[in-house]
């Protein structure tokens, strides 16, 4: 199956809400969730986008997510089932991406598009800021729980993509650890620590997250996840 860049977005942090609004959904916060549409070549460096930006450095941005990458198709099932307009763009993507899922999808892969060449470091691990953003507060629980994350690129040779490229495979190293396997052990309420292990093993995972697991293993822990899925939004 052919991989397709429908689109490409980049976009700056933007401060928006009200600080004195009574709903904690309504306040004011900044993000760079934001994306739009850019159209003609588009220069992709080791950390990301030529525009594009990033608010929290803690969380987004670096060489190991320099471009975040979502399916196109799941935008049609999160209309369908949550009767919103959460459109292309919405989930903050860089790349969005046609005919591609999280179990079409392994770490590892590397892709020839256009003149840069990429290749899979991560899943996404959602936050609250797309639940902030549509008012949807179980939104991050939804994106984890259906297992669209989407999932991020480390860019290995720098050059200049466009909208309409075909992604052309050059590698697949680790065909076994699709995105939506990777969800399923990161994200299980009843974690099976030996997969945990093998998976951290997984040499071109992030390293951030390979630490992250290996934490995980030793102290044999099921991480408290409210602050990321709800944050500020209760």
């Amino acid at each position: 199956m052919e991989f397709l860049l429908n689109k490409v977005f980049a976009g700056q942090p933007k401060t928006v809400g009200d600080k004195d609004a009574a709903s904690l959904m309504d306040r004011e916060w900044t993000s760079a969730i934001f994306k739009e549409p850019v159209e003609g070549s588009n220069w992709v460096g080791k950390t990301g986008l030529a525009g594009d930006g990033v608010f929290d450095t803690e969380h987004h941005g670096g060489p190991e997510k320099a471009v975040f990458a979502y399916a196109s198709e799941h935008y049609v099932d999160w209309q369908k089932e949550l009767d919103s307009h959460i459109g292309p763009g919405a989930m903050g993507e860089n790349f969005l991406m046609e005919n591609a899922r999280e179990d079409l999808i392994s770490i590892g892969d590397t892709f020839q598009i256009g003149e840069a060449v990429v290749q899979v470091s991560q899943p996404r691990q959602p936050c609250w800021k797309p639940a902030r953003r549509f008012k949807i507060k179980t939104l991050a629980l939804l994106i984890q729980n259906t297992g669209r994350t989407g999932w991020y690129f480390r860019v290995l040779k720098e050059g200049f993509v466009e909208a309409g490229q075909s992604f052309t495979l050059l590698e697949r190293p680790y065909p076994q650890w699709t995105i939506r396997k990777c969800n399923e052990i990161i994200h299980s309420r009843k974690p099976n620590f030996e997969e945990m292990r093998e998976l951290a093993r997984c040499e071109l995972l992030a390293p951030g997250l390979r630490t992250t697991l290996g934490e995980r293993i030793k102290k044999r822990e099921i991480p408290d996840i409210t602050k990321r899925v709800y944050g500020p939004n209760e």
